[in-house]
């Protein structure tokens, strides 16, 4: 008898078991981000495995230049992980039109986002969105606070103060005034073209003017950030026009040069690097009192792979990636990439705090060439890099450059033609 209760004893607790291992459920992510794989093992995968028993998480990324290929490969082969991590605009688009990421519009945690934020994933129309907004970049200039101090300099606020102060530290002639070269072409494009551009077309009313053939690049608020930065040139330190980005950066992070055209990825890194105390300073405006644009870039999304077998699940994951508790893990872990969900975030690093309070004082916008206007050829980013290392180096005039990047742009975009 007793020997049949323990039988029977034990069938049940395989069945509790057995039923307990049938709910659990196993989420795979792919990412290209897998630098940040100690960050989801630490602190991402615990939270959430914590408050959601049941459902765990296997962080599985790629290196950042195979990423696309390969998950290309695993998504037409099936065997893709069922969250994607998503890169910002047509690449993902790219991937929703061929039905592999499934649309989100029904979760309300959706509305936890700005539409700046969710335009990165969505369609051209926003009709459908399809990955949740994770984190952004945001540009700017970060300064040696020491240098500023030995020269009694103030953070410049308008596009004269910002020329004086260049001017006061090239004739102290102790530091280089600001560290940027035009080698890689891209810095001079992305930190500063669109940097300092989108407080001469208004950002968000200028880039959305450009897509919808409204306005031109020939026009003066596009060609206007070419003169300003022809003014660079004589502050950037002998032989910038072969200085490379890692040349810039230790130029920097070794005391060398006072001002680095920043986006604000750099921060961890200058954090590990540098001995001194930084600030950073938004992009100046023309003159006091203009109202002020910042470049707050949507960077990396989140999304479920429209053939998961577990959507439930995924959406879970999804609504708290799209929740405060995410936003203030990923935020801190991470400075320098900042959350794009309405939560607000106490942020602890005091650079990344800077960066991310010009969200109060100004309005955001998005690089001007990555949505729709690089799809064709020639590629309006890929022309803006050389067109603004130019611009610097004074090779062409800012009319030119203008000329040519409408030229090009006209050629295959019909709302410009």
């Amino acid at each position: 008898m007793k020997s049949k209760f323990m039988l029977a004893a034990l069938a049940g607790t395989a069945l509790v078991a057995t039923s307990a291992l049938a709910e659990d459920v196993t989420l795979t992510v792919e990412s290209w981000r897998n630098d940040d794989l100690t960050l989801w093992q630490d602190k991402i995968i615990p939270a959430f495995e914590a408050a959601h028993p049941g459902i765990k998480i296997n962080f599985t990324p790629s290196a950042p230049t195979e990423y696309n290929a390969v998950l290309n490969s695993k998504l037409d082969a099936g065997s893709a992980g069922d969250l994607i991590t998503c890169r910002p605009f047509d690449a993902s688009l790219a991937l929703y039109e061929a039905d592999h990421l499934a649309a989100l519009d029904d979760m309300d945690a959706m509305d936890n986002f700005s539409d700046v934020a969710k335009s990165a994933w969505q369609t051209d129309d926003g009709s459908a969105s399809f990955c949740v907004p994770m984190a952004s970049v945001i540009h700017g200039f970060i300064y040696n606070k020491e240098a500023f101090e030995e020269l009694g300099l103030e953070v410049p606020t308008t596009e004269e103060e910002f020329f004086a102060a260049l001017e006061t530290i090239k004739e102290d002639g102790t530091y280089i005034p600001m560290a940027m070269g035009t080698n890689d072409q891209w810095e001079a494009a992305t930190m500063g073209y669109n940097n300092i551009g989108p407080n001469y077309w208004n950002g968000e009313e200028g880039r959305k003017a450009l897509i919808e053939g409204e306005q031109k690049l020939t026009d003066e608020q596009w060609v206007a950030p070419f003169e300003t930065l022809a003014k660079w040139a004589d502050y950037l330190g002998d032989g910038f026009e072969a200085q490379t980005y890692p040349d810039s950066q230790n130029l920097f992070t070794l005391g060398r040069a006072a001002i680095y055209p920043a986006g604000s990825w750099e921060i961890s890194g200058f954090n590990a690097q540098a001995d001194f105390e930084m600030g950073a300073f938004k992009a100046p405006v023309k003159a006091a009192g203009d109202s002020c644009y910042i470049s707050d870039h949507t960077d990396i999304g989140i999304g479920m792979n429209a053939s998961t077998e577990h959507p439930e699940a995924a959406k879970t994951f999804l609504t708290w990636v799209a929740s405060p508790e995410f936003a203030d893990i990923f935020g801190n872990a991470l400075p320098g990439f900042f959350p794009l969900s309405n939560a607000p975030v106490d942020l602890e690093d005091p650079l990344a705090k800077e960066f991310v309070s010009w969200r109060d004082e100004c309005d955001s916008t998005i690089r001007s060439t990555y949505q729709i206007l690089s799809r064709g050829t020639p590629n309006l980013e890929n022309e803006t890099w050389g067109a603004s290392a130019a611009a610097i180096k004074g090779t062409k005039t800012p009319e030119a450059l203008g000329e040519e990047l409408q030229s090009g742009l006209e050629s295959w975009y019909a709302p410009q033609q």
